[in-house]
């Protein structure tokens, strides 16, 4: 069963996904500001919390804000649901991305940039652990994630729905921001030490990288997909506002 120990990424859970909680232990003594909060939604909510000394929460959840709160585990998505939920699609494909911290980033910036879905392969990846819950700050409620068989054959069936999949990686002469992303679209990450796979390369329309000032190698896939993601939901809210499109060659064709 996942947990929750920290009070924000709990009180989003319980506004977005109440039923996933099934119990909320909070410290006796005093805690955290927002416990009147969680206790205000647990209620609302009718989910069963109680009051236990601080030593149980410090035995059960190291580093707890006052509050640990158990969960059922979040469903993963097909990705037909997700294709389904958008004429538009904006997903983001993870190649082997394993470390819980970037996974959890990646998701709070998914989710803020208005991200439609998250792919994961079902070999070689983070789960949707306790440390993506928290790092995630509830984004993990606000987005859907699916897991494939196989990335390079799920890119294969995106590509056969019109999506165009573009790949982030260090030393493409071509920056970010240089690509129609109110096309519907997938950004594609590496992994944090191999980046792309060359298969997963191959199979992307377009490499576009971050150019970097000064001796700075690369950026964390976490900080690099926050900057691509971004500039999705920035060309996307400039073109509902103005009802121009970005001219886009076809890539496919060169």
């Amino acid at each position: 069963m996942d947990k929750i120990s920290r009070v924000n990424p709990l009180c989003e859970t319980l506004r977005i996904a109440p039923r996933r909680v099934h119990k909320i232990l909070i410290q006796k003594e005093s805690g955290h500001h927002g416990i009147g909060e969680i206790v205000r939604l647990a209620k609302s909510a009718r989910i069963p919390y109680s009051f236990v000394p601080k030593a149980t929460l410090d035995r059960l959840s190291p580093g707890h804000q006052g509050v640990t709160a158990f969960l059922g585990a979040k469903e993963f998505s097909s990705l037909e649901d997700i294709l389904a939920a958008s004429q538009r699609p904006f997903l983001i494909l993870l190649d082997e991305v394993e470390d819980p911290q970037n996974l959890g980033a990646l998701v709070r910036s998914a989710a803020g940039a208005g991200a439609d879905g998250i792919l994961l392969p079902e070999r070689r990846s983070a789960g949707l652990t306790d440390t993506v819950q928290t790092v995630s700050a509830g984004g993990l409620e606000h987005i859907r994630v699916a897991r494939v068989p196989n990335l390079a054959r799920a890119m294969d069936d995106l590509k056969e729905k019109g999506i165009w999949l573009i790949g982030a990686e260090g030393g493409s002469p071509d920056p970010w921001y240089e690509f129609d992303y109110t096309e519907p679209v997938g950004l594609v990450f590496g992994s944090e030490g191999r980046g792309l796979r060359p298969l997963i390369r191959k199979k992307c329309d377009k490499i576009l990288s971050i150019p970097l000032a000064g001796s700075l190698g690369s950026l964390n896939v976490a900080s690099a997909a926050s900057v691509f993601m971004f500039e999705v939901s920035r060309q996307r809210s400039g073109a509902a506002q103005s009802g121009e499109k970005i001219k886009k060659p076809d890539y496919r064709k060169e």
